[in-house]
């Protein structure tokens, strides 16, 4: 049967990333010393399966003469959370009323814009990207904006910035020169003007000369003798020293020298030319001599290269400056040198020499942040000012600074400072906007009220509507309540409301109005934390315990957050229950290490220390069989908290760190889920798995080829099942045609060859099972889904469901998602693969109940908007037996006002296009396209409803 363009709507995802978690190396299958791995999983199955590790209520392990006061005196010394203190943040990022609007348009004047000019506006789509939850968008475009470069201060810029998005910083035995192969982030690469967009992912000079090795050596004594005196037709004397030149080369290196020499002036007819009195040494005038022959000044000390930039500026020598400028930006290749040089380069105008200085700090980031002989280059009016003199003050490098300060420490001089060089730097509206806010921002952490209004209205005036959030908060902390609430009112009368819009008039008024502010908040954007963070409190301080935790819970199940994790554990506490409160606090610390609990007063570390005597306390092994039961149960944050368990006794373990970035990236935690590996990779302990480590950081940054040879690099050391495992993965996510897929297939085989444990074992069991299935081997797929399930890989399920529904078994694969429903914590995806294998009614059941659990979920609203009959999604038979356009356009609405999906919006595009509203079509197209320029089916909708536009 022809595959529809919308069954990609329907399609399950290739492979699991196996975003779980390993303890200890069991060898379930093959490879050396299988036998005992094996025998130690069936003994540890076995006692799961007589034992089975369920919570232990732990008032059992409270000591008994433990007055309930001083408990709670212990644990909650800064009392309980109210509700009356809770405000949401406001966001430092760019928000619109109309984003998807706003998307369109910025996808056509990238698409219309000359080539030269596309950096700038990269750069708006960094910085509209940057408020959104994915952060390979802001990523990619980064890339982009690197990729159509074009000065060399731009290069060094967005090259650093690519590499601070990797936090290779924290790489062990990393240097922040060290080059990645390719010209988009070499740093020898970002020194050459120009624009070569096509070569920007080329291996660069670094990888084909790793040494630096000079290929056209040459000797100066060679160069000096083979020039005879008897061409040497003039002197220069510097006190009693006479150094002998050519005349007509001493004038071709500037029309200064040239006027001099040949021009009306006496020295054009005297021999010998006094120039004791201009500072010149002796030195640096052999060297200007030997330069005017034979061009060159890699030979020469440095300090006599200074003095020759000196010397070239006064007697404007541009091409012996661009010489000196290029050859000491060169010789920078640490913070040291940076520092020493830099200082020149300003005096002396040196635009590659201050490039190159630049590009040592930035890649230094962030810790060159906390340098105050750095910052002083930067942060005030007057470093501003320098720099800009020689080219090297952009809003590009502004915003690069701003954001890391940003995120370092809000509130700190130094990014207010920082942010005021932005705002200098701004001229562009979007600029403007996005300067004045984050100002705002700070000042508004700060308690510095009055200025941060100020700042907020500024951003308001340059078009920037939801400024106006951080203008009303500052009035309302000034006294003016009222006067806020009238402002957020208005602002939802004159735009079509959004979720924040009521969240922040819910703060300005009280009681059914408030709460139904909060509730409409919810419903128009279920992703917003502070609507349930109220309710939570609300309900504590009305002693609804039980309902307190259910409602925050509620975010939770879709959205981790460490604030929402911390409120759960303070209601735990409160409630009693220590093990939920000690699991919450575990989980938040893989979240935020730092995290500071109870309004900043106290670190989660500490608090871990408080409840522990109140838990039952676990040795090593039975945090394995915890990891074995919660896994299972496919309870992800409850794995995450054994995982953290098991690091704080065993801190130094790699493969711990590794398993929490996988658990993590399964909680859609990216941030923390790259901290993790990078300590996974400091951590190892062998050549083979620190390459695998690697493999994986450079694959989740966007760079899969060099993930594949980190993988391969790994297996030539050792095979190991971590290696192939990657190996597979990512061959996959660049094509799976017949033949890669067979590839994948023997690359699966080969890692359950190698040992690894049980819970590894399972994803790559599951995995090899989809890449069966797409290979139409479904009895081979359904063995392997077995054999996952058999060691208790609970989501193979799923994949068993679909061999069977491809069988035409549609009951049985009901029932293998009706068994995944019950065992897993976290079941709102069975929820919605379940609704393919039932019945209209039933599924709209299902993926009600999906959508109830996890409002990111897009598949539901897309059945909603477009189910036809036999489940078959078509663009022309969708919701079209009853005529529902409208209802099906406003269910993709619905959702696409708080999550912006390319999905979701080329749906509706197909929807407008069969309306004939091409204009909306369009639109949607754009935003489409926005996020992801290369959607073959949108292209192809977008340019047809151009064409029958431009016929109309």
């Amino acid at each position: 049967m022809q595959r529809n363009k919308f069954t990609t709507m329907r399609s399950l995802k290739v492979l699991d990333r196996c975003k779980g978690a390993q303890v200890y190396a069991l060898h379930t299958t093959g490879g050396g010393g299988g036998d005992v791995g094996d025998k130690l999983y069936h003994q540890l199955q076995d006692h799961l399966s007589v034992n089975p590790v369920r919570p232990i209520s732990m008032h059992n392990y409270q000591s008994s003469n433990v007055p309930l006061a001083y408990v709670n005196e212990t644990l909650l010394p800064y009392g309980l959370p109210v509700s009356d203190l809770l405000e949401p943040q406001i966001e430092s990022c760019l928000k619109f009323v109309d984003f998807i609007g706003t998307l369109a348009d910025l996808y056509r004047r990238i698409e219309n814009c000359p080539q030269f000019e596309k950096t700038g506006m990269y750069l708006e789509q960094c910085a509209i990207f940057k408020g959104l939850s994915d952060p390979k968008l802001f990523r990619r475009t980064l890339r982009a904006a690197r990729q159509h470069t074009v000065d060399v201060h731009s290069k060094v810029v967005l090259a650093a910035w690519l590499r601070y998005e990797r936090r290779e910083d924290e790489l062990r035995g990393t240097n922040s020169m060290n080059c990645c192969g390719r010209n988009i982030e070499c740093p020898k690469a970002t020194l050459v003007p120009g624009y070569n967009p096509e070569f920007i992912y080329d291996p660069c000079v670094c990888s084909k000369n790793p040494r630096g090795e000079s290929v056209d050596d040459y000797s100066i004594e060679d160069v000096e003798c083979s020039t005879s005196d008897e061409y040497r037709d003039m002197s220069f004397c510097i006190g009693d020293n006479e150094i002998r030149c050519i005349r007509y080369c001493i004038a071709s290196l500037s029309t200064p020298f040239r006027t001099m020499l040949y021009g009306g002036f006496r020295e054009s007819r005297k021999e010998k030319i006094n120039f004791t009195q201009n500072g010149i040494s002796i030195e640096c005038m052999k060297a200007a001599e030997l330069y005017s022959r034979i061009r060159r000044v890699d030979s020469f000390d440095p300090r006599i290269i200074l003095e020759l930039l000196t010397f070239s500026n006064r007697f404007c020598c541009d091409d012996l400056k661009s010489a000196c400028d290029s050859y000491l930006a060169s010789l920078v290749n640490d913070v040291e040198n940076a520092l020493l040089l830099i200082e020149y380069g300003l005096e002396e105008n040196a635009y590659l020499l201050v490039a190159a200085c630049l590009q040592v700090f930035l890649r230094e980031l962030p810790n060159s942040m906390h340098s105050p002989n750095v910052m002083k280059y930067f942060c005030s009016p007057e470093a501003k000012e320098r720099l800009a003199l020689v080219g090297h003050a952009s809003f590009l490098l502004y915003f690069f600074l701003s954001q890391i300060a940003m995120e370092e420490d809000m509130k700190a001089n130094t990014t207010v400072m920082l942010l005021e060089r932005l705002a200098d730097c701004a001229t562009e509206s979007w600029q403007k906007q996005l300067a004045y806010h984050q100002l705002g921002v700070a000042m508004y952490e700060r308690k510095e009220y009055k200025d941060a209004q100020n700042w907020f209205e500024e951003a308001y005036e340059s078009g920037h509507i939801y400024s106006k959030v951080g203008i009303a908060r500052t009035k309302c902390k000034r006294g003016h309540k009222y006067s806020a609430y009238k402002m957020i009112n208005s602002l939802i009368s004159e735009y079509k409301p959004v979720g924040w819009m009521h969240q922040e008039r819910s703060l300005y008024c009280d009681g059914k109005e408030k709460m139904s502010d909060l509730e409409m908040a919810t419903e128009l954007d279920p992703t917003l934390c502070f609507p349930y963070k109220y309710r939570a409190v609300l309900l504590l301080e009305t002693n609804k315990i039980g309902a307190a935790i259910s409602e925050i819970s509620k975010i939770i199940s879709f959205k981790v957050s460490p604030d929402c994790l911390e409120l759960r554990a303070w209601i735990s506490i409160a409630m009693e229950d220590y093990e939920r409160a000690l699991r919450d606090v575990r989980a938040l610390l893989t979240l935020e290490p730092n995290y500071m609990m109870f309004h900043g007063k106290m670190h989660c570390d500490h608090l871990v220390e408080l409840l522990r005597p109140f838990v039952q306390q676990w040795s090593q092994a039975d945090c394995w069989m915890q990891l074995y039961d919660r896994w299972s149960s496919v309870d992800d944050l409850g794995s995450l908290a054994v995982v953290h368990h098991m690091l704080a006794n065993d801190p130094g373990k790699s493969l711990l760190w590794f398993r929490q970035s996988l658990l993590l990236l399964r909680l859609n935690c990216q941030k923390a889920a790259m901290r993790s590996l990078r300590l996974a990779r400091n951590h190892s302990t062998s050549d083979h798995e620190r390459l695998v480590y690697e493999g994986w950081i450079l694959y989740d940054t966007g760079h899969c080829e060099e993930a594949l040879a980190k993988a391969e690099e790994s297996i030539s050391i050792q095979r190991s099942f971590e290696a192939f495992f990657l190996k597979a993965y990512a061959l996959a996510d660049t094509s799976l045609d017949q033949e890669s897929s067979a590839y994948v297939i023997q690359l699966l085989l080969d890692a359950l060859r190698c040992p690894s444990d049980g819970l590894r074992k399972g994803q790559a069991l599951n995995n090899l099972g989809s890449v069966y299935v797409d290979c139409e081997k479904l009895d081979l797929a359904a063995d392997c889904y077995m054999n996952a399930l058999n060691i208790k890989h609970t989501r193979a399920h799923q994949g068993l469901a679909r061999v069977f529904h491809l069988k035409n078994q549609r009951k049985a694969a009901y029932d293998e998602m009706t068994k995944l429903i019950e065992k897993a914590r976290n079941n709102a995806s069975a929820y919605e693969k379940r609704s393919e294998y039932s019945d209209r009614d039933m599924a709209k059941s299902d993926l009600a109940m999906a959508t109830q659990l996890d409002p990111l979920r897009t598949y539901p609203y897309r059945y909603r908007a477009a189910v036809g009959p036999e489940h078959e999604v078509s663009a022309f038979a969708v919701l079209m037996d009853d005529h529902k356009e409208n209802e099906a356009i406003a269910e993709l609405t619905r959702a696409l006002a708080f999550k912006p999906d390319l999905q979701l919006l080329h749906l509706r595009a197909a929807f407008h296009d069969s309306m004939g509203d091409y204009a909306s079509t369009v639109r949607d197209c754009e935003a489409a396209l926005c996020l992801e320029p290369n959607h073959a089916d949108t292209l192809e909708l977008y340019n047809k409803v151009r064409e029958l536009v431009k016929e109309q």
